[in-house]
């Protein structure tokens, strides 16, 4: 049998300007980089604090690796966990006021192990459209019954869970939205669930580093206990600027994911370098608060500037700053016109994003200056 049906497939998403393709990087991820062969700036990397070249983080994971070595061997629950792992878990722990914390090898392992871990066909799981695909994809395996309530609509989902009957009831929903980047209403969320006995799980995969005063994300941002957010979600290849995701919560919450969690159980660690390099990392997105300082005045001078352009902007104050195009030819046609430019900014579109709002995703890090800020601006005016 042949694969002609999906070459048709692929040319259709050629002709609908929806193709996605791969550029090489052969730079570190900072600023300015090396794609294909050639030099840009660059606005598309989640490095938000300007951590993955950090020469601090790379001595960690250089020193980690000598010791022990690249490949973390064995699952976890084998003897794959190292005191690499361990210590950056019980650092993450205080990090995030939580009593334990469990490390998972990435953020869509780690949604798709905790959802599943926790509901069954007994339950109901009730999610925000825009959630990201990781957390859509968990409810739908999990087998229980799946609700979308739309964007924030706080009394949509109040509404919703006062008319389930579910065994549990899980409210599931970003910390910060991973494509317009606006932040989830989590004060009012948390109010409908705990009036309903519901839990609250939050992937707050964007907030980490960025919000709250120590950089802790939407949970410190809005001062929820353990309590009001049972479940909290983190990855480390953005803010930390690292790899791999962890999963903060109570002691019983923790033991439930290594026993049933499967995502947890059958995979190999991370590299204990990794976490070594992590916890590094920690520190340094803790201690240096003049990251976040200098992030928000870049975030500040970029909205500034494009809507004295006439670019439309989403209600975001967080590093994810898309340009609203609408149309996804137009975006692509936009994003090749800015390379050309020497800046190099993704154009998203659908499925990724829904149909007519296709966007310039611009993401900021505090590894930007001033001037490369000016720079993306003056390149925005010439294919305005």
């Amino acid at each position: 049998m042949s694969f002609s049906d999906l070459a048709q497939e692929l040319t259709l998403r050629k002709q609908q300007s929806l193709y996605r393709q791969r550029s090489v990087l052969a730079s570190p991820q900072q600023p300015e980089v090396v794609l294909d062969g050639k030099p840009f700036l660059a606005f598309c990397s989640n490095d938000y604090l300007g951590l993955a070249n950090h020469p601090d983080v790379v001595d960690a994971l250089q020193r980690a690796a000598n010791e022990f070595g690249v490949g973390g061997g064995a699952s976890h629950l084998v003897n794959g966990h190292s005191h690499h792992h361990h210590a950056l878990e019980e650092a993450l722990a205080e990090f995030t006021g939580r009593p334990r914390v469990l490390l998972f090898s990435t953020g869509y392992m780690a949604n798709l192990g905790v959802v599943n871990a926790l509901l069954d066909k007994r339950d109901a799981v009730f999610q925000d459209r825009l959630n990201h695909a990781s957390l859509l994809d968990a409810g739908l395996l999990s087998g229980a019954r799946f609700q979308r309530y739309q964007h924030n609509d706080v009394a949509q989902l109040a509404a919703r869970l006062a008319r389930s009957d579910a065994r549990r009831k899980l409210v599931v929903t970003d910390g910060v939205f991973s494509m317009d980047g606006d932040v989830a209403p989590l004060p009012a969320l948390c109010r409908a669930a705990q009036e309903a006995q519901a839990w609250v799980m939050v992937d707050d995969a964007h907030g980490f580093g960025c919000l709250g005063q120590s950089g802790g994300g939407v949970a410190e941002h809005f001062q929820l206990t353990e309590e009001q957010v049972p479940v909290l979600v983190g990855t480390l290849g953005k803010g930390f600027g690292t790899a791999g995701a962890f999963v903060a919560g109570s002691e019983v919450l923790i033991e439930t994911l290594i026993q049933f969690a499967r995502t947890y159980i059958y995979t190999t660690s991370m590299p204990p370098a990794v976490a070594a390099a992590t916890c590094k990392s920690l520190e340094l997105l803790q201690k240096e608060t003049w990251r976040r300082e200098h992030l928000n005045a870049l975030i500040e001078r970029f909205r500034v500037g494009a809507q004295q352009l006439g670019f439309t902007l989403m209600d975001s104050q967080t590093p994810i700053q898309p340009i609203l195009v609408g149309d996804a030819d137009k975006a692509l046609k936009m994003s090749e016109q800015l390379k050309a430019q020497g800046i190099y900014i993704s154009a998203i579109r659908p499925p990724t994003v829904p149909v007519g709002s296709a966007r310039l995703r611009v993401t900021l890090s505090a590894a930007h200056t001033e001037a490369q800020i000016d720079r993306l601006l003056a390149a925005l005016e010439a294919v305005r």
